[in-house]
């Protein structure tokens, strides 16, 4: 079988790893290039601290374990000492001020009982993982399977196997979908059109406007982030450390400017600060507003920050579903056309139990869990009409004026 994957970011690079090792002949087409957007733009989490109790927190249980055995086997295609991915076992650890202990300790609680492991850390263990944190935090709570990657390198790892193994890349833009009754065979760039028995669309924030090149309709948006980078520095930071608020911004649909406490350090030294959410359409404008919220926050959680010298700012736009869970699966109205996108700020962390998913929905091959909560036909994606939802103005970039 022949497939065409739209997108070289962390999900697209996943499935063409996926179904390249299922069999399938497999085209990758991105206008950007490997990492070109939303997977460089971003911290490379792998979390499960940050899921409720539901079909999420199982496919990132699936994918925080997935990871472990796809880093493996990506870092052992180099030479040793040089990982492909930057895989950290780090660990993370989820604070409360005093406000918010007895609700950190309760989704903790909840979370313990579908299987993540999470330990509340007392005042002594907390000082002793980090003890350049801020004396005002109440509570910690400790999650040892927390990772992470260096997101721009995992992705480029995982094309790079799929590669090895058969792939093509193709660096052009996608403009139209070839559709054949109601069947999607193919795409159309500038060159011409690349055939295909399925395509897989792995457009990240632009999976919308991708899905509608071929008649169908996506309520995918994109959400704005922001994250800050300091000069690098001896190491004070020795988990991924965030605040338990957020908890709520990730599971948050508002449209207006959300922050939180993130900090974690980087093999090179840096630390990097986030996060934002917003949704502003494509904008670029306004991002001093979240920033200066960001600092803020993080020299709380971390005093010694407000004498730190930045290195860089950056922001990204993440895939945004209404209903805060990816649509993994075929397309409700067009036979061939799958799609894979709308894991928000999870992307990285769920790439390859989303990849395995994509190679049962096209190949037939074993699913890891049920991939029903995840299929796109679902109504939060479609709308009533089934014609997907009317973006707002913020998600359209509009004033709200």
């Amino acid at each position: 079988m022949r497939v065409v994957v739209v997108g070289a970011g962390a999900i697209g690079a996943a499935c063409a790893l996926a179904l390249t090792e299922a069999g399938a002949e497999v085209i990758v087409v991105d206008r950007a290039g490997v990492a070109g957007e939303t997977s460089s733009r971003c911290e490379g989490n792998i979390l499960v601290s940050d899921k409720e109790p539901g079909a999420e927190a199982q496919l990132a249980i699936e994918a925080n374990r997935a990871w472990r055995d796809l880093a493996a086997r990506l870092d052992g295609d180099l030479v040793p000492g040089q990982p492909a991915t930057e895989f950290e076992a780090k660990g993370g650890i989820v604070v409360a001020f005093t406000g918010g202990a007895d609700a950190l300790g309760r989704f903790a609680a909840a979370q313990r009982g579908i299987g993540i492991r999470s330990e509340a850390f007392d005042e002594n263990a907390l000082r002793a993982a980090e003890p350049h944190l801020s004396p005002e935090v109440a509570l910690g709570v400790h999650y040892p399977d927390d990772a992470q990657v260096q997101p721009s390198l995992a992705t480029q790892a995982m094309l790079a196997r799929a590669r090895h193994l058969g792939a093509r890349l193709r660096v052009e833009e996608i403009i139209g979908g070839v559709v054949s009754g109601a069947r999607a065979t193919g795409v159309r760039t500038a060159t011409g059109v690349i055939e295909a028995d399925a395509v897989i669309n792995c457009a990240g924030p632009w999976s919308g406007e991708v899905a509608a090149l071929f008649g169908s309709a996506l309520d995918i948006r994109p959400r704005r982030g922001t994250i800050l980078v300091t000069a690098a520095m001896p190491q004070r930071v020795f988990h991924k450390v965030y605040d338990a608020d957020y908890v709520g911004a990730v599971g948050s649909g508002d449209a207006a400017l959300q922050t939180s406490t993130v900090v974690e350090s980087t093999p090179s030294g840096t630390v990097l600060i986030g996060s934002s959410r917003e949704r502003v359409g494509f904008s670029a404008d306004g991002l001093l507003a979240p920033l200066s919220e960001i600092a803020g926050k993080a020299s709380r959680l971390f005093p010694f920050l407000r004498d730190t010298m930045l290195l860089r700012t950056y922001h990204g736009f993440r895939p945004f579903a209404p209903d805060h869970l990816p649509a993994i699966g075929a397309d409700s109205t067009v036979t061939g056309l799958f799609h894979a996108a709308g894991h928000e700020g999870a992307g990285i962390g769920l790439a390859p139990t989303t990849g395995v998913l994509i190679a049962h929905a096209v190949l037939g091959t074993p699913a890891p869990l049920d991939p029903t909560p995840f299929l796109p036909s679902r109504a939060t994606l479609q709308g009533a009409d089934g014609h997907g939802a009317q973006a707002t103005a913020h998600d359209r970039g509009e004033s709200a004026a």
